[in-house]
């Protein structure tokens, strides 16, 4: 069975939520959010109005998966998507999932009227800067600040 990319459905919770902790904690290591607000966020995307999660998945096995908040650009005066995350596990890495989950999040934005989509990556994570670099995307000219 081959490799495919969809968004997620109500009963992927649990398996995503494993997924989401491998990201938050092992990858980004972060403190562990309480199981309520992983799903609260889950459920809230699952809603598909203030964004989508998509998973890669493999004879029912999460490889990876990406998340597209729903935003505006003032400057644009239109809509657009932020790709929030995009994370593939360790064992799928340069198996070309990072590439589809992209992809994918690419065309959901085209099909849908989105005037484009946007991403950030920390600093420091260098092979996901030079992925993106292969993608397509380049650097812009602003700065993200946090509060």
């Amino acid at each position: 069975m081959s490799r495919i990319i969809r968004a997620v459905e109500p009963e992927d919770i649990d398996q995503l939520t494993e997924l989401m902790y491998q990201y938050i904690v092992d990858f980004y290591k972060r403190p562990k959010p309480s199981i309520e607000k992983v799903h609260n966020l889950i459920e809230t995307l699952l809603e598909k109005y203030e964004g989508i999660q998509f998973i890669a998945e493999k004879e029912g096995e999460f490889l990876g998966f990406a998340t597209l908040y729903f935003s505006f650009s003032t400057t644009k005066a239109d809509k657009i998507t932020i790709m929030n995350d995009l994370f593939v596990v360790e064992k799928a890495r340069g198996t070309g999932v990072a590439e589809q989950l992209f992809k994918f999040c690419e065309t959901f934005t085209k099909e849908n009227g989105y005037a484009h989509m946007s991403w950030v990556t920390a600093s420091d994570n260098k092979r996901a800067q030079r992925f993106y670099e292969k993608m397509g995307g380049s650097l812009g000219n602003w700065l993200n600040y946090s509060i």
